[in-house]
């Protein structure tokens, strides 16, 4: 009846990994994008983006990509929702790409077809497709057609091995469902946890929510930290040391297509200010704090400024939701005379996909550094510390350092160079 077993709609960063391993272990795979130029890129056996150990698997796997011809997805065993699901402006669920994505295969959805939906999900949403799937089609969810949500729960750039590692939640309101879920990820993964929609819903979004608080903690911590004139990475370490409870994160850039909007899945049900959205102001307060802070210290006006890191995590080239984009508006503010920026990671040009209005080169760490009088260590890529002692070289004594993910390994967020040079003399670099 089904011509291959399964058809997986958006090949992106979730979507595409997810199509390589099944493929990888011997299922017949389609994947299916309205982005031409990752259905060109796939096509063409090249990864659009990284992600640790795919290259090789792509050019070794049959994994046909397609562009326009939806009507193929009836075919599938098979159907697994990858698509992205964003907040909107005002903490609102945006359904858009999910709702466009049903839209674009009703017409070709088959009696005993298994669909998935994989994206992270605001509380209801398969309840929501299951109700539109029964609306549109005269198949009945349970009976005719079947409907789980299997959430991913995979750390970019590590989503082969955690493919497989990380149990699967299986969200299901019905036992053929079920077991129709499980049989497909039992080909990835051994342990299996089943729940209903609303429970697999909420543990993904519990599993984002909670770091991003703790997160928050380490931020607001940093903030407090420097209104004392105190050292927060100093006073972290210590509280740290050799304590046997929990541990106290460290400050950072808290970003990305997850963590920057889980949160408002859930607190768009809440009519009054709570913890997620403390969380939140403060997570998005970091760039602003930077700017502000150093502003204390030194001149920002007419001066040359350097932004090392674009993306919006370490070792990565997604630039999705990062929070560089915003410590530049804030820079801008300041009316600098130049801001350069230098991401090993990206093409020439960072503002290339869906980077809001900036507009800048991603010149070489040379060219960035040079004659700079402020320097922005925004990302900490692996690169940047292995290659810390070149990049403070080429800067001068009196250049000013932001530092939120202590790459100098001296605890402080804002120093001088000639401040580092002593610390670095008294070895502190390297403890």
């Amino acid at each position: 009846m089904f011509k291959y077993d399964v058809g997986v709609i958006g090949i992106g960063r979730v979507g595409l990994p997810l199509a390589l391993s099944l493929s990888k272990k011997g299922l017949e795979v389609k994947g299916f994008d309205i982005d031409k130029d990752i259905v060109d890129s796939v096509q063409k056996k090249i990864m659009p983006f990284k992600e640790k150990g795919y290259e090789e698997i792509i050019v070794n796997v049959n994994l046909e990509a397609i562009y326009e011809e939806r009507h193929k997805i009836a075919g599938a065993r098979n159907i697994i929702i990858t698509v992205g699901t964003p907040l909107r402006q005002h903490l609102e669920t945006d359904l858009s790409q999910i709702k466009s994505a049903l839209k674009s295969i009703e017409k070709h959805i088959k009696k005993g077809q298994n669909i998935i939906l994989r994206s992270t999900v605001a509380p209801g949403t398969t309840e929501f497709v299951k109700n539109y799937l029964e609306k549109v089609t005269s198949y009945k969810v349970g009976t005719d057609i079947f409907l789980s949500f299997c959430p991913e729960r995979i750390i970019e750039g590590n989503a082969m091995e955690e493919l497989e590692k990380l149990p699967q939640i299986i969200g299901s309101e019905d036992k053929e469902s079920a077991e129709k879920a499980e049989k497909l990820f039992r080909t990835l993964t051994t342990e299996i946890l089943h729940t209903d929609y609303v429970s697999a819903e909420l543990v993904k979004l519990f599993n984002n929510i909670s770091r991003y608080i703790r997160f928050a903690t380490a931020n607001q911590f940093a903030v407090i930290a420097d209104e004392f004139g105190a050292n927060a990475y100093e006073i972290i370490n210590m509280a740290n040391y050799k304590y046997p409870r929990d541990k106290i994160a460290q400050p950072g850039f808290t970003a990305g297509t997850c963590l920057r909007k889980d949160f408002g899945m859930i607190n768009e049900n809440i009519p009054y200010t709570d913890l997620l959205l403390s969380s939140y102001k403060i997570n998005e307060f970091m760039p602003k704090f930077l700017v502000d802070n150093l502003k204390k210290r030194v001149e920002i006006t007419d001066k040359n400024v350097a932004i090392l890191g674009y993306t919006f995590k370490a070792d990565t080239d997604d630039v999705r939701d990062t929070l560089i984009a915003k410590l530049i508006r804030y820079l801008e503010r300041e009316v600098p005379r130049n801001i350069y920026i230098h991401d090993p990671y990206l093409n020439e040009m960072v503002d290339e996909k869906q980077l809001d209005d900036i507009d800048y080169k991603n010149t070489s760490l040379e060219n960035s550094l040079k004659d700079t009088d402020l320097v922005y260590l925004a990302v900490n890529h692996t690169i940047f510390r292995d290659r810390f002692s070149e990049i403070i070289e080429q800067c001068d004594s009196d250049t000013w350092f932001v530092d939120i993910w202590d790459i100098s390994k001296t605890g402080k967020i804002f120093y001088k160079k000639e401040e580092l040079d002593l610390d670095l003399d008294g070895g502190n670099r390297d403890e």
